[in-house]
């Protein structure tokens, strides 16, 4: 999901230091006109984190040498979230080769892979003394099997250092990187995400490096390749889909047999990133919600700060419950 600022600074100063920002971590979007950041309505904006155990959980992960997607994206939630010690891992370093639209990780050549990551993060879980715990990455579309040995070298690191702890991975598509996805699956996350991000009329701007009916098929795969994983994809809105759209994005979901959906409001994290089409008000979710259930998840969760891995633990033990009851009907 794309960054949310909690910027302390004056709104004027903060403005003005917008292209900065972006021309440096995107310098890909550098040239492109700007997009003024629209103002957030009420029930978009968050408080600063001051929680004493915010400040334990970013300093263990600054002791361990990991990156997390909650600082890289500036997730709205990563105060409550840290306050809870829970974190969403980012794997592979902090550059993507990929350029969308929407996103503020950093984008350009990454450096090679640290073959210490996996054990660091087991580690790391294992400190932190997680029940779940979500790992992502950026996309290696520099490497040949787009980083996925090192996705189940990370998920093997874990079982080792804290054999409790359920593990949810959100990958990237791992496009015409044949094989990939079996050596993920062979190393059996319990939950398998991988985000379709917004509906397929809007990939060509909003996910140009992505293919929506190969990101729709990898998932599919999962269920073929081991039906005992839960699956999971998220969408963002507000970037100018229409309502029609995102159910068609529901029924295809379903077609491909996966249990969790997640749909978040779209923020902008830059003026040189995709504009806000609009604030999608809450009652506007409870009704994709609704609808999303209609069609048979297991879960949904819609609202407008609703980010892939945020409450994961908790919905986690409610995908195992919903699915009991499935089996049980």
């Amino acid at each position: 999901m794309a960054r949310i600022e909690i910027d302390h600074r004056q709104p004027e100063e903060a403005r003005q230091e917008e292209p900065r920002r972006g021309a440096e971590r995107h310098p890909e979007k550098a040239r492109r006109p700007d997009n003024p950041i629209q103002r957030k309505p009420a029930w978009i904006r968050v408080k600063a984190p001051t929680h004493p155990v915010y400040n334990e959980t970013r300093a263990l992960m600054r002791e361990n040498k990991l990156v997390t997607v909650c600082e890289e994206a500036a997730c709205p939630n990563i105060g409550e979230c840290w306050s809870q010690r829970h974190a969403t891992m980012m794997i592979m370093g902090e550059i993507c080769t990929r350029a969308c639209a929407f996103c503020n990780v950093a984008t350009g050549m990454p450096k090679a892979l640290d073959a210490d990551e996996p054990r660091r993060v087991g580690d790391a879980v294992a400190k932190l003394g997680l029940r779940h715990v979500v790992i992502t990455s950026v996309d290696r579309d520099d490497l040949d099997d787009g980083g996925a040995a090192h996705f189940a070298a990370t998920i093997r690191g874990i079982r080792e250092a804290a054999p409790g702890t359920t593990i949810e991975i959100l990958t990237p598509d791992f496009l015409r990187k044949p094989g990939a996805l079996e050596v993920v699956v062979e190393a059996r996350p319990d939950v398998f995400n991988h985000n379709l991000e917004t509906v397929p009329r809007l990939y060509p701007t909003i996910r140009p490096g992505a293919r929506y009916y190969h990101s729709l098929r990898l998932l599919d795969q999962v269920k073929r390749l081991a039906p005992e994983i839960f699956t999971k994809s998220g969408l963002m809105v507000g970037l100018g889909e229409e309502r029609i759209e995102v159910q068609q994005v529901m029924d295809d979901l379903r077609s491909a047999e996966v249990d969790f959906l997640t749909i978040g409001q779209y923020l902008q994290p830059t003026v040189k990133h995709a504009a806000v089409a609009r604030f999608v008000e809450p009652a506007e979710f409870d009704d994709y919600a609704r609808l999303a259930r209609s069609r048979g998840f297991l879960l949904v969760s819609a609202t407008p700060l609703t980010r892939s891995s945020y409450h994961a633990d908790r919905d986690f033990a409610a995908l195992k419950a919903a699915r009991l009851r499935s089996l049980a009907a």
